[in-house]
């Protein structure tokens, strides 16, 4: 029975820190508006589409995390973007939903180079079901029981609901080369600016921590008409850190890819440098693209039954490389 209480206060810590934190899309070079608002009508067409994710279906802690989003490019405007994320803990049935409006302005510069600053605005909403959340004094060790009622001050002022407003911004630099028909893309982000405070507590305090982001995208051309592409995605939070390197080839209308997940901060006593190798899998039928990943953990967290995500986009006008009408508007 002390065991099975220790284990409680381990989960419940464990997963108040990670709900801290922003969920990241191991597809995010698919999408890659859900790091950077930058990318809103980076295609110069309008698209659409959802990704869903589960994470560690075989722990209580299990999370399933929904993003729809909505893009389009308008003359002499710029880029326009909007939104939705949901997340959800099993468990616990915390649930935070935020929708987000985006606007990214597009800059010609010199050599076929071009600048997307951007900014996000969003209004999101916090849940969390207090009830199955044991405090320090429900737990009597030497008796090893939980008692039902909590009598701190925690639990009587706590709220059930909360909303906050959340601004962020981004830019991405971004070169295509019609001649020889490579792509490269460097961007960053900066989220949560005003730091919403995310307490459950009423008259409580605890600020968001900005989440900062630098990523990089490659690719080229091999063989006819295949290409292959390289990614890069540090992210940091707080006192966390993460650096995604990945690769992937495309075979025509396939797309395969796996990407290394690693620590740097190593901030938890015998952590991995390497956390997880994600392996992923494309199709693009007409204008239609689907994705598929599933995320091998490699840490010593247990058997968790890894982290799985699929993605659909449609897009309403062809790809940039396809239309040559878009082309000429870029120019």
């Amino acid at each position: 029975m002390k065991i099975k209480i220790l284990s409680i206060i381990i989960i419940s810590c464990v997963y108040l820190k990670i709900n801290a934190q922003d969920p990241v899309f191991t597809q995010y070079f698919q999408v890659p508006e859900t790091i950077n608002p930058g990318f809103s009508g980076f295609e110069d067409a309008t698209y659409f589409g959802l990704i869903h994710r589960t994470q560690w279906p075989s722990l209580d802690l299990r999370v399933d995390t929904e993003y729809a989003f909505f893009n389009t490019w308008v003359e002499n405007v710029g880029g326009l973007g909007f939104s939705i994320l949901n997340q959800h803990e099993n468990n616990t049935n915390y649930n935070h939903l935020q929708g987000n409006v985006n606007y990214a302005y597009h800059v010609k510069l010199a050599n076929d180079w071009y600048f997307r600053p951007a900014i996000e605005v969003g209004f999101g909403t916090k849940s969390f079901n207090f009830r199955n959340l044991v405090l320090a004094d429900q737990i009597n060790i030497g008796a090893g029981t939980i008692n039902p009622v909590s009598s701190d001050i925690f639990a009587m002022n706590a709220n059930r609901n909360i909303t906050f407003f959340d601004f962020s911004a981004g830019f991405v630099f971004d070169k295509k080369n019609t001649r020889n028909d490579t792509d490269l893309w460097l961007g960053a982000t900066i989220k949560h600016l005003n730091k919403p405070n995310i307490s459950f507590v009423e008259n409580g305090n605890v600020p968001l921590d900005i989440f900062y982001s630098i990523h990089a995208n490659y690719k080229f051309p091999y063989f006819d008409y295949n290409d292959m592409l390289f990614s890069l995605n540090y992210m940091q939070q707080g006192e966390y850190n993460r650096l995604d390197i990945g690769t992937a080839v495309r075979l025509e209308k396939l797309m395969l890819g796996a990407m290394a997940v690693t620590n740097p901060a190593k901030n938890i006593m015998n952590s991995h440098l390497l956390t997880s190798v994600n392996a992923f899998i494309g199709l693009e039928l007409e204008r239609f693209r689907f994705g598929f990943s599933y995320d091998f953990n490699t840490s010593k967290i247990g058997r968790t039954d890894g982290v799985y995500e699929i993605s659909i986009t449609y897009l309403a006008d062809c790809l940039i490389c396809k239309n040559p009408a878009n082309v000429e508007r870029r120019k």
